[in-house]
């Protein structure tokens, strides 16, 4: 079968569509696991034992199942327990939310806890209080030494999305097979949205590249 650049023109305009929808789901989710990675990974690293349990607990519920169950909980099983239906984008954002959040907990956790004790010592020596030897002394290092692994974790959460065509999401991979099960054109079809995510992933590690140069982060 001969290869046509024309089917893939043609397809451009919902591929497009579906990478912007891509690229939202992820922005929003990263955002909304950033917040929740921070705080549960510094409940890991600083918490009483009690908060140490519940960060815990939830980073081992959340690591050891798929995220397309997660997905398909939030979607099926969640609206059956609160009576509330979730439609299908705040499901897959709930999705991304969730699962990264308990993989950036762990890398935060390990990144505040790779810090010299002496340094979080010193700061206390000096009279500064608990949040700000965390914020002002311990909080720059471990920040430069979590880029990295950070970086692994936004380009994970962003093929991630692809699992959502479970639930019916017009991502980048929904909108592929739409077009394919109506041309049939599947080396076409997929070889454009593999590019699409080829092209989305270089973008954000060449971003990720600069700052880890700007940082200096060998």
């Amino acid at each position: 079968m001969d290869f046509q650049w024309s089917v893939i023109i043609e397809s451009l305009p919902p591929l497009v569509q579906g990478a912007k929808l891509t690229i939202y789901i992820t922005i929003m989710g990263l955002i909304g696991g950033m917040i929740i990675g921070f705080l549960l990974g510094l409940m890991r690293a600083y918490g009483n034992p009690l908060l140490h349990l519940i960060a815990s607990i939830y980073i081992g519920l959340v690591r050891g199942t798929p995220i397309v169950v997660q997905v398909m909980f939030i979607y099926f099983a969640l609206p059956v327990l609160i009576g509330v239906r979730v439609d299908p984008l705040p499901a897959a954002i709930a999705a991304i939310v969730v699962n990264s959040g308990a993989y950036i907990a762990e890398i935060v956790r390990g990144s505040f806890q790779s810090v010299a004790k002496g340094l979080h010592e010193a700061g206390l020596a000096l009279g500064m209080p608990e949040w700000q030897v965390l914020t002002s002394v311990v909080g720059p290092v471990a920040f430069r030494r979590m880029i990295p692994p950070l970086g692994n974790q936004f380009i994970v959460s962003l093929k991630d999305t692809s699992l959502f065509i479970v639930i019916g999401v017009g991502e980048l991979t929904r909108q592929g097979q739409e077009i394919m099960a109506s041309n049939f054109r599947a080396v076409e079809i997929w070889t454009a949205v593999a590019l699409f995510y080829l092209a989305m992933i270089g973008v954000l590690s060449l971003v990720l590249r600069l700052i880890e140069k700007r940082m200096h982060i060998l």
